[in-house]
């Protein structure tokens, strides 16, 4: 039983027990009409009550025993009455034995279950929340569920285009359910958690407007933020770095959150040290709020790459054309990672780049496989802030699939690449701090380094 439903019983129950005082009065004021009449509302009072819990706990609940019994006196009780044989101190001191029996048992007896929603909305993000839903999901007393969300690509104007949803892109093991079949008003969840931050203020993609943070204050008790991404660690007096990322600290998401769950105790202070400065508010009170919202436990994120291993991933059989040899030993797999920055900052520049990379390891597809794994929203993001740029990508992307010698990942599952690989190459973004994690060589590209 929920939090909400276990207080309304125990409301009705203070309800019930002020009724037992009202019946006293009347009888002792030999007003038998209006006792009966008392009576009679109890008994459907307490009709409604064990309905509830048997509804939630089972007819065989202990406490629905007690109500029973309760409901008995209340029978005799009235019977009583009509036949003027009664006596209203003890009518009341039995009324309300067996009533504070029932209250008890509901406060003793019931378990308080929770609930825990998560909402991610791309399927390739799903890691940044993964492991805090399992420690949910593990919970006997908590009911957790995966709610994917919709979200929109949006044109240069702000305006929406057409939607996606990626639930059907969940590892097997993730339950799913529909966002459209799930009444969050009715059931309130304890706490929700969320990915994106940004609200209606991402230039490339929105989340639902439905789903906004500040809509979703509404149907919980508890609003928690987890970055769908991870930082190079920075420390509070690094005020040049700070200036380069303090934008993903001051968005709706970590102002509407009542708890922000960020990737390590530095990463802590330097949010602090960004929303105190961004409020002009260096008081004591507003410190202490800001320390008991966010709090530095580190991303889940880095628990997914630590809980994956060669053992347990689905390697695609047409990755394992490409990366075994004919002797089935596999070649050295390196990790090609290109990010949204890089292209919106390198342009034309960047896909002669890319087309150097392409042309470098396929003369060497024989001893070395290219994974390529573009950032998933490059396709959204060009199309909307680089149109003219749109072209020469999309042929690149064609070309590389069609040729076929080496491996186009835009599935949903970051950290089989991860794992599978021998070393990263590429931009910087987010995925080169969790490949840190791994001990693995990383190399950095550089634009400007072509035939």
């Amino acid at each position: 039983m929920r939090k909400a439903q276990k207080q309304e019983i125990l409301d009705l129950i203070q309800s019930l027990h002020q009724a037992h005082e009202e019946i006293k009065d009347a009888v002792s004021q030999r007003n038998q009409a209006l006792a009966q009449n008392m009576l009679a509302e109890c008994q459907d009072a307490a009709i409604t009550l064990g309905e509830t819990v048997e509804r939630f706990e089972g007819e065989v609940h202990i406490t629905v025993s007690c109500v029973e019994e309760y409901c008995e006196a209340l029978f005799h009780s009235h019977e009583e009455l009509i036949q003027n044989q009664f006596n209203e101190n003890k009518i009341y001191k039995k009324l309300k034995k067996l009533m504070l029996k029932i209250e008890n048992s509901v406060k003793n007896d019931i378990t308080v279950r929770k609930e825990a929603v998560f909402l991610p909305y791309k399927a390739s993000m799903w890691d940044s929340l993964e492991s805090v839903w399992k420690a949910a999901d593990a919970d006997e007393n908590c009911d957790a569920y995966v709610i994917p969300i919709p979200y929109f690509d949006k044109n240069p104007d702000g305006s929406f285009r057409e939607m996606h949803y990626e639930g059907d892109q969940y590892p097997d093991y993730v339950p799913i359910t529909k966002y459209d079949e799930f009444n969050f008003e009715r059931h309130h969840p304890d706490t929700i958690f969320i990915h994106n931050p940004y609200d209606d203020l991402n230039l490339v993609t929105s989340v639902h407007p439905y789903f906004f943070s500040d809509k979703l204050k509404k149907y919980t008790d508890q609003l928690v933020y987890i970055p769908y991404f991870v930082l190079g660690e920075i420390k509070p007096d690094e005020e040049e770095r700070i200036e380069g990322m303090k934008h993903f600290c001051t968005v709706p998401g970590v102002y509407n959150a009542d708890k922000v769950i960020v990737q390590s105790e530095d990463m802590r202070r330097v949010y602090i040290k960004v929303l105190l400065d961004a409020a002009n508010d260096h008081s004591e009170a507003a410190r202490k709020y800001l320390e008991n919202k966010i709090l530095g436990l580190g991303s889940p994120k880095f628990d997914k790459v630590a809980d994956t291993s060669r053992e347990n991933i689905e390697i695609p059989p047409e990755w394992l054309k490409i990366i075994q040899r004919p002797d089935g030993s596999w070649k050295k797999i390196i990790f090609y990672n290109t990010s949204v920055a890089g292209l919106l900052t390198h342009n034309d520049k960047m896909i002669a780049k890319m087309e150097y990379v392409f042309r470098t390891f396929r003369e060497n597809q024989d001893e070395v496989t290219l994974l390529w794994r573009p950032h998933p929203l490059i396709k959204a993001t060009v199309e909307s802030m680089r149109p003219q740029l749109w072209t020469a990508y999309d042929r690149l992307v064609r070309n590389y699939i069609e040729e076929g010698w080496g491996i186009y990942d835009d599935t949903a599952d970051l950290d089989r690449a991860i794992e599978i690989s021998d070393a990263y190459y590429g931009d910087g973004s987010s995925v080169v701090q969790l490949y840190q994690q791994t001990g693995k060589p990383i190399m950095m590209q550089d634009v400007e380094i072509v035939e």
